[in-house]
Formats: structure tokens, C-alpha cells, sequence
């Protein structure tokens, strides 16, 4: 049952992601990381999971966060912001995480990799949630259950994204559903709710932008 509360934060999402967003930042390591100002949210998943398909979908733009058929080519930290609200003390940053998992790289540059994702992930106070990527097809993976145990371990909120759901039976995606409900009970820093979305057609990414107006508000009361 949608209620009057439910239109409006997806009304405020749809406002809050119809402004202009642009790349501001790249981080290869934990010393080049920007100063820390507004409401972060991060995006983490295995490589090739649809990342930066999904911030493209979230803010309306084709080409804000680069896209490859080549798992691993995200190398850095990549930040992004809306030139509207950039000088608001509250005002949200989108970060495109590395991929990890599998990558077309050397081992020592994925070890890399790893732990920049780690150490931001610890020592990020303005860090408000991470969004983990699930592929709708695959469901968890080990590396995707490792950063969960770092989120745990380091008390960071983070919420589910089952992605590509267009590309999965109804029926399988019950399954995946249910099995990551499932798995995300033994997790304590997890969301409950699960976000199912698709960047090829749309779905799910008025909820999650109503879910992040949720959050700036209940950082910001």
C-alpha cells in the first residue's frame, strides 16, 4: 500500500537527482581522498555488477560514470556531486567504489584495490550508507560476503541492490530475494530491505532515491 509519505519521498527523490551532476574527485589511495563535507553514499560490488550503469539510471545521466564491458575499470574512488547543493553543509556525494572480485588486472594492483575500498570504508565519518551491488543473476558471491563482514566489523549501514533484474525469470528473482533476506539476517549493520533494480529499464531507482532522501533527512533531524 503506498502511503502519502511514500509519494512524497519519491517526489523529493526525483527533485533531489533532476539537478545537474558532475565527476568532482578521483582517489587512488586513502591519502588523495577529498575533504570530508556533506552526506556520502557509496556504491560497492563485485566488478561488472553494473555500478556505474546504476549511478548513470540514478541521476539521469548516460555518461556521468563510466562505463566498460571490461570488469576492473574503476581503479580509483570516484566522486560525484550536484553543482545545485555542493556548498549546502548537507549536501549529498555519490561514490563509485572499485569493483572487486574478478578484474583484468594484475593481482597486485586488485590487493591494491581492496584495500582502499577497506581503509575508506573505516575511516569515513561522513559515510552515511553503502549501497552493495548483488547481480540478480548470480546472488552472493565470497568476495561480496568479505565487504559485508568489513561493514559489519566497521559499523557502516549498508543496504542490498539486486541489480540487472531485467535479465532474470520472476520466478528466479523471488529466489534471489528471498535467499539474500535470508543471508542478510546474519549480518547486523544491514538494512532489512532489499532494493531490486534495473538501469536498463528503470525499475527500482525511484525507491532508491526516495531511500536516500529518508536517510539525508534522518542524518540531518
Amino acid at each position: 500500500m503506498t502511503t502519502d509519505l511514500d509519494v512524497e519521498l519519491t517526489e523529493a527523490g526525483r527533485k533531489l537527482f533532476a539537478g545537474e551532476w558532475q565527476f568532482f574527485w578521483a582517489s587512488p589511495s586513502v591519502e588523495t581522498l577529498p575533504p570530508m563535507a556533506g552526506i556520502e553514499v557509496a556504491f560497492a560490488g563485485r566488478s561488472n555488477v553494473g555500478k556505474s550503469s546504476l549511478i548513470n539510471a540514478l541521476t539521469g545521466r548516460n555518461a556521468l560514470a563510466r562505463t566498460s564491458h571490461t570488469p576492473g575499470r574503476t581503479q580509483e574512488l570516484i566522486f560525484f556531486e550536484n553543482t545545485a547543493d555542493k556548498d549546502k553543509p548537507n549536501s549529498l556525494r555519490l561514490v563509485d567504489m572499485p569493483g572487486y572480485g574478478y578484474a583484468s588486472a594484475p593481482k597486485s594492483q586488485i590487493a591494491s584495490w581492496t584495500m582502499l575500498i577497506h581503509k575508506f570504508l573505516q575511516g569515513r565519518a561522513n559515510l552515511a550508507r553503502v549501497y552493495v551491488l548483488i547481480d540478480s543473476r548470480h546472488g552472493f558471491k565470497d568476495a561480496d560476503t568479505d565487504v559485508l563482514t568489513t561493514l559489519d566489523k566497521s559499523a557502516v549501514s549498508y543496504q542490498v541492490v539486486l541489480t540487472k533484474s531485467d535479465q532474470v525469470k520472476k520466478s528466479e528473482l523471488d529466489k534471489t530475494i528471498a535467499s539474500t533476506q535470508e543471508a542478510l539476517r546474519k549480518h547486523p549493520a544491514a538494512f532489512p530491505e532489499t532494493l531490486v533494480t534495473s538501469s536498463r529499464t528503470g525499475d527500482g531507482m525511484s525507491e532508491l532515491r526516495a531511500a536516500m532522501v529518508k536517510l539525508l533527512r534522518e542524518r540531518t533531524s
